[in-house]
């Protein structure tokens, strides 16, 4: 008859060592993020420390992806909270077309932290100065399976460019302009300069970019908005003045469900941090990433982040939200 009274308080023991167990796995975070040599996967650990140290309650940690696609993928299946993606691909992902036609899955996006504009690069001796006369040259659209020579084929496709295609690595289309077996290749710019491929292969064989044209920045904007068009300022390794680019923002978007609390608070977190993410991904350093997403967004805002930036005092476009 006294077994009841001394299971009680055995009872009362579980149910509160249960408690706290049950409360901290709600609380985890899955960050999705990419392969983990890449500098956007130590962007990301970033992101788990600034968010952990933020909200002690959080318990976020990095996954190692395939990237883009592979995060949206596991977002609509709710195996992340939140992923790296970039703009284009997350704005057919709303959409339900190209690689993910009949298949919309509805991320919204929570900022952007790297812009990718998208150089045409050519040999200078290749006598080529405008995209329109890449027409049958041979010529490289990105390294095989990037988001580069996706949107370039889509970007010369929409313009009814059809150059003899090389396909490759990066070092493989690299190889090919240095010893003019191709006339150039299409390449993301850090920030409005050349990146260290870029620069390699202009520091020994002359190049420059070739720009979109008024006609052709209308035509972009209207067949494929995916796309943000961006404004660069050439140089001397460009052998170019100002020139305009077609690009897109490497970013973080959430699963579909999300909670607008726990998305204001990781935004919130990161968008105040001034130490971690410059750290990780120097590219980040001096940035003003809220108004950066504001500016180059093709995909509606989270409704958490878009309460961060409102309380700020930045004005959200109406098609962001």
């Amino acid at each position: 008859m006294k077994f009841p009274g001394i299971l009680k308080p055995a009872v009362l023991l579980m149910a509160t060592a249960i408690m706290p167990f049950a409360a901290t796995a709600e609380e985890r975070l899955a960050f999705g993020a990419t392969n983990a040599q890449s500098a956007h996967y130590a962007y990301f650990a970033a992101l788990t420390k600034i968010v952990n140290q933020a909200y002690p309650d959080y318990q976020a940690s990095i996954v190692e992806t395939g990237a883009t696609v592979d995060n949206l993928k596991r977002m609509a299946r709710g195996q992340l909270d939140i992923g790296l993606i970039t703009t284009s691909a997350l704005y057919h992902a709303n959409n339900g077309i190209k690689t993910f036609e009949g298949n919309p899955i509805e991320s919204k996006l929570l900022w952007a932290y790297s812009l990718a504009p998208q150089n045409v690069v050519v040999r200078k001796d290749s006598g080529i100065t405008s995209l329109s006369e890449l027409a049958g040259a041979r010529f490289g659209p990105g390294m095989r399976g990037s988001s580069t020579e996706a949107t370039a084929l889509d970007v010369m496709s929409t313009l009814g460019i059809e150059p003899d295609w090389v396909r490759g690595s990066n070092s493989e289309l690299a190889a090919a302009i240095k010893d003019n077996r191709s006339s150039g290749f299409v390449k993301s710019a850090v920030g409005t300069k050349f990146d260290a491929l870029t620069t390699d292969i202009a520091t020994f064989t002359p190049v420059q970019v070739l720009g979109l044209t008024e006609e052709q920045v209308n035509t972009v904007k209207t067949e494929l908005p995916e796309l943000s068009i961006v404004q660069m300022p050439g140089g001397e390794m460009e052998n170019s003045g100002p020139y305009t680019a077609w690009g897109f923002m490497i970013g973080v978007s959430a699963r579909p469900d999300l909670p607008d609390e726990v998305a204001y608070n990781i935004v919130k977190a990161v968008m105040e941090d001034t130490v971690e993410q410059a750290t990780a991904f120097p590219n980040v350093k001096g940035q003003n990433l809220a108004e950066l997403t504001l500016q180059y967004a093709t995909s509606k805002l989270h409704p958490g982040a878009i309460r961060y930036f409102e309380e700020i005092g930045l004005t959200v476009p109406d098609a962001l939200k």
